[in-house]
């Protein structure tokens, strides 16, 4: 451990062009199983793969999906393909939630291509046949996934990631409400916040980087700050801001074009924002557009669920956890625990524990914290974790109803 170190890590907000592309991606896979429990489908049934693509007035959304019946129509040939009707309502929705009315990109008039297709019967059978041989589900595809937590803050997340998350939240949420100067930012912003750490503990703030797209074209950087400033001091009340402390508001001047119409978007390009900021490791998998058949979300959110739980416990400071799986196999092939020299049990007896709490196959993940649900789409900005549990079933993964079994089985061990 360093007497004093320093990390950073960066957030954007819902109308940064990659986040665009993981809001529809993501409304898509909401509003799909909305479809299903309309029509009675089977939830667990659902199979979602979508990605996204934006540009100046222009939305590609493709990918492979299995629909309820309602989604598909035939084509002239009275072949079945997906109807593509309610995916672009789904997309425009949520470009215009986001706020997007600028004349390079503007939800009324964007053209919406939907390239969806069925999903390959090749990777279907990897979790169907699987279901049929093992009773359970098989994971839908190879990877390796991450959970991480730590006692930063009150969320159990690396403070960087935290701040620069909340500072982006509080301003979209004034842009929203339209409140004075705030109501001509536009949606299109990134926030980045470096924390002095001493003896590993975050201690203050020492730089601050915040762009932000206006719509008023007369503004200059030392107008933006004056707007943004109260809300970055705001968010950043849990921490000290250094007495020489950095700032760079705007710090290229003007930025009216935002959006899409700036830069192109793509879904799962910003998958480091959407976890720990860079502070754990990443197993390489985008959450956005996908069901939870797919491990790279489901398992990923289960091992945050568990890191989060030991930190909870109070067994370890900091806490990281690795799950590996194979396409069609139910099981994890492996689980390994890193306290990094803070825990007050061996990290191996942590792993024996982990596979008593909680069934790790896709199956007993998507049970356990009840996955099937439209819950996806407030995922897609500001991080899929260190946030609030929602009643309708969102952040399931947040909760900390571990706590008790966890300690219960390290009993057991003694």
């Amino acid at each position: 451990m360093r007497e004093i170190h320093y990390f950073t890590s960066e957030s954007v907000s819902e109308g940064h062009p990659d986040k665009v592309c993981d809001r529809i991606s993501d409304e898509i896979v909401d509003m799909i199983y909305k479809e299903a429990k309309k029509t009675g489908t089977d939830p667990s049934h659902i199979r979602v793969a979508c990605e996204t693509m934006a540009t100046t007035n222009r939305v590609i959304i493709a990918g492979e999906v299995r629909v309820p019946p309602t989604l598909i129509k035939k084509d002239k040939n009275g072949n079945d393909i997906i109807n593509p009707t309610k995916f672009k309502s789904a997309a425009r929705r949520a470009i215009k939630d986001i706020g997007y009315e600028q004349n390079g990109f503007n939800w009324k008039t964007v053209k919406i291509d939907v390239l969806l297709h069925f999903q390959s019967s090749d990777i279907g059978q990897g979790v169907d046949n699987a279901s049929d041989q093992q009773g359970t589900e098989g994971a839908g595809d190879q990877g390796i996934m991450f959970g991480y937590a730590c006692q930063d803050t009150p969320a159990l997340m690396p403070a960087p990631l935290y701040y620069a998350h909340k500072i982006l939240e509080l301003l979209a949420k004034a842009r929203k409400e339209k409140i004075g100067d705030a109501a001509k930012l536009g949606p299109d912003a990134k926030s980045q916040i470096t924390v002095k750490y001493i003896n590993d503990m975050p201690k203050e703030v020492t730089q601050i980087v915040l762009s932000t797209q206006h719509l008023d074209e007369s503004w200059d950087s030392g107008k933006v700050r004056e707007v943004v400033e109260p809300y970055i001091r705001q968010a950043l009340e849990g921490l000290p801001i250094a007495d020489n402390c950095v700032w760079h508001v705007n710090p290229t001047g003007k930025f009216t074009i935002g959006g899409p119409d700036g830069d192109a978007g793509l879904t799962g390009r910003k998958i480091i924002v959407d976890t720990y900021g860079g502070a754990a490791p990443h197993g390489g998998g985008a959450f956005s557009g996908k069901d939870t058949t797919k491990v790279d979300r489901s398992a990923a959110y289960a091992a945050r669920y568990l890191a989060k739980n030991i930190i909870g416990a109070k067994l370890a400071k900091r806490c990281t956890i690795q799950l590996s799986y194979a396409i069609g196999v139910a099981r994890p092939l492996s689980i390994f625990v890193d306290t990094d020299g803070t825990g007050k049990v061996d990290d191996s007896l942590l792993e024996k524990v982990i596979f008593e709490v909680m069934d790790l196959s896709p199956t007993g993940i998507r049970a356990h914290l009840q996955l099937n649900r439209p819950i996806y789409a407030k995922t897609a900005a500001y991080g899929h974790f260190g946030r609030k549990p929602g009643r309708d079933g969102s952040f399931s993964w947040e909760r900390l109803d571990l706590v008790k079994p966890i300690k219960a089985a390290l009993k057991a061990y003694s």
